[in-house]
């Protein structure tokens, strides 16, 4: 037997064991100072990871109701704040319907409780104010700049609990010149270059069939509040997650094409003021949403007869301000000219070893707890060979030596 094979042989052992005492540590059950619901019975083999983990849930639609209900299914108690009366907009979107109740909305609200509260009621505010106290999460996604006033929103709340994880999903991130732009899935898929990719080549844009920004975005949401959760154990202290779908129906304008979302009754009576056709606001059989999809093909043929009439940077201007979520449908070169995209940190520059300066996509969340340290390139295949096993395993050299020339193991060269 080689003495390398024997050092090698030796450092595995010494690995094995270090390790198993390790895992006999973690299976107990941990303890965290002030917050008792996080210990559980580690016998019963039944535990799921975020039981104790409680989560007050004020978002709506798609999104943000998508991680939430992940963060239920995982075992956390989730609490959704509606407003009284109507709810969450979705509970009215369809067909189709059982019974009463939208299918849409049944699709992303299971393992929730059901709280109506009037936010702008100022004992409603309160009793958000006191729930986020005792909760672990929140997360909302309404505009962004809308909380505070209530006394709502992170810094307002940190304060009372400043463990607190907050969890912001928006249309285009917190701050930067779209940040209190309304947007929904259909106007990023637009924005953010997806439907100009999608379809037949040279046929017209493409909206993928299902949701794919908000549901891309409501996994990043729910990984980065798992992230967070773990920061919180190491740090003692909660943080504010940004996270955004940039990181409907298609129109064809006289130049180009845009999207426009209206998700309830109010912003479709705003679209018709935008685009002079008050009388179709008024017309029966587009009063519900319910009834503008009955009737589906004549409404949209009324609307892309008007949206042909002007450019789609004139179509942007009218709709600024209006609140109904609206957008261009950018080619991938116009996504990364955004202003938005830009401010987001969207892009990524690096210098790599064999493909000189590149650009990639940047990370689509952030925290406000930590920064985001810079991006190292894609590595080439065994760049960090030699690193790893001498920081990692504590290879000594001759043992490196021994694998590199066995071949076993192979180390890039390329600096």
């Amino acid at each position: 037997m080689s003495e390398s094979f024997r050092a090698l042989r030796s450092v595995l052992r010494a690995r094995y064991r270090s390790g198993f005492r390790a895992l006999l540590q973690r299976n107990q059950a941990p303890k965290y100072p002030g917050s008792r619901r996080w210990s559980s019975d580690t016998n019963s083999g039944a535990v799921r990871p975020l039981e104790g983990v409680r989560v007050l849930d004020l978002t709506r639609v798609l999104a943000g109701p998508f991680a939430t209900m992940i963060l239920g299914d995982l075992g956390a108690e989730v609490i959704k704040v509606e407003r009284p009366g109507g709810g969450d907009d979705t509970r009215t979107w369809g067909p189709p319907f059982v019974a009463s109740e939208s299918v849409y909305f049944l699709s992303v609200n299971r393992n929730k409780k059901s709280i109506a509260v009037d936010l702008k009621h100022r004992r409603g505010a309160e009793v958000i104010q006191q729930l986020a106290g005792v909760c672990d999460v929140l997360m909302e996604n309404f505009l962004p700049g809308n909380l505070p006033p209530l006394g709502l929103g992170y810094a307002e709340l940190s304060r009372i609990n400043p463990r607190l994880v907050y969890c912001s999903v928006s249309g285009y991130g917190q701050t930067g010149p779209q940040a209190r732009s309304p947007g929904y899935d259909s106007i990023a898929s637009a924005v953010s270059g997806m439907m100009h990719i999608t379809g037949p080549e040279d046929g017209e844009p493409v909206r993928p069939g299902v949701a794919m920004t908000d549901l891309a975005t409501g996994l990043y949401a729910h990984g980065a509040v798992m992230a967070a959760l773990l920061h919180r154990q190491k740090t003692g202290r909660g943080s504010h997650i940004d996270c955004n779908l940039l990181s409907a129906q298609g129109f064809r304008t006289r130049d180009g094409h845009l999207v426009l979302a209206a998700a309830n009754d109010r912003q479709f009576v705003t679209v018709c003021q935008v685009l002079e056709l008050q009388d179709l606001a008024a017309d029966p059989n587009y009063r519900t949403n319910q009834l503008r999809v009955q009737n589906r093909k004549q409404l949209l043929q009324i609307l892309s007869q008007r949206f042909l009439q002007q450019n789609s940077a004139d179509w942007l201007r009218r709709f600024q301000g209006s609140g109904v979520p609206v957008g261009p449908i950018n080619s991938i070169q116009e996504v990364f000219s955004e202003p938005q995209v830009k401010h987001n940190g969207l892009i990524q520059e690096m210098e790599h070893p064999t493909a000189g300066r590149i650009a990639v996509p940047g990370p689509a969340v952030r925290f406000s707890s930590f920064p985001l340290s810079g991006p190292t390139p894609p590595p080439l295949i065994g760049q960090h060979t030699v690193q790893v096993l001498r920081d990692t395993l504590s290879y000594s050299d001759d043992v490196i030596k021994e694998l590199l020339e066995s071949r076993a193991v192979a180390q890039n060269e390329v600096s």
